[in-house]
């Protein structure tokens, strides 16, 4: 069985092992009170005037207590940014690490930004964490990607990819879940794929192009070479032909 799931965790794509290793060390760190999730929390006052920026990264680590929820949430961190990793980002490693850079910079701007705004502020000021956010995200521009895949709830009825964030979204509300949470990762799912896939087939431009200094962070890509179709082979010897 250890042999099993060791040779899982190393089949993982750099970046899905990455991320998950750090999320699952973090959060059992914060329940064995070796790490305190109030040195990781996002707090943009802190960030500011005690210069504790790490909890611009931090707050994305952190999935609360070990329970069903913490399970529920490692599952999708694994599913779908392997899936990601593996199919639509295949061969182009700095580019996924683009998108989740992406996806945590709108969502921490939109929590800044909502909780200086009337009658929102003290529910974007709940928001000290946004770990299931960018999961949420993953979900959804996988969803966008793959629309027609064919899934089921719990056995319960079945629907296409394409609904699956909605799915998600109205089970949290059904469990007692924040939907904000949900909601902001669908937000910045959207304005991904909308930047990067919408956007261009609209106007033939790119602004989500990778970062010359973000790819120099990886290892060079293997590249393959399409043969040339005006190249001839020699034919295969005959039968009964023999070599000097």
């Amino acid at each position: 069985m250890a042999q099993v799931v060791e040779e899982w965790y190393k089949q993982m794509p750099i970046i899905t092992r990455s991320y998950l290793t750090a999320a699952i060390v973090t959060t059992i760190g914060c329940s064995l009170d070796i790490i305190s999730p109030y040195n990781l929390y996002l707090n943009p006052k802190l960030v500011v005037k005690q210069y504790e920026v790490w909890r611009l990264i931090t707050n994305f680590l952190y999935f609360r207590k070990m329970d069903l929820d913490f399970l529920f949430h490692m599952f999708f961190l694994a599913r779908y940014c392997k899936l990601l990793e593996e199919n639509s980002f295949r061969g182009r490693t700095a580019d996924f690490f683009y998108m989740l850079l992406f996806g945590a910079t709108v969502l921490t701007g939109i929590v800044l930004i909502g909780g200086m705004i009337p009658y929102v502020s003290e529910s974007f000021a709940k928001i000290i964490f946004l770990s299931n956010s960018l999961t949420f995200m993953m979900v959804y521009v996988w969803s966008k990607q793959n629309p027609f895949i064919h899934m089921s709830f719990l056995g319960l009825f079945t629907f296409t990819a394409a609904y699956l964030p909605w799915v998600l979204l109205g089970f949290s509300v059904l469990v007692g879940a924040s939907a904000w949470v949900d909601l902001l990762g669908m937000i910045a799912g959207h304005a991904y794929y909308f930047l990067e896939d919408v956007y261009p087939r609209m106007t033939g431009r790119r602004p989500l192009r990778t970062p010359q200094f973000i790819k120099a962070m990886f290892a060079d890509e293997a590249i393959v070479v399409p043969r040339n179709p005006n190249m001839r082979f020699a034919p295969p010897l005959a039968e009964g032909a023999h070599q000097d």
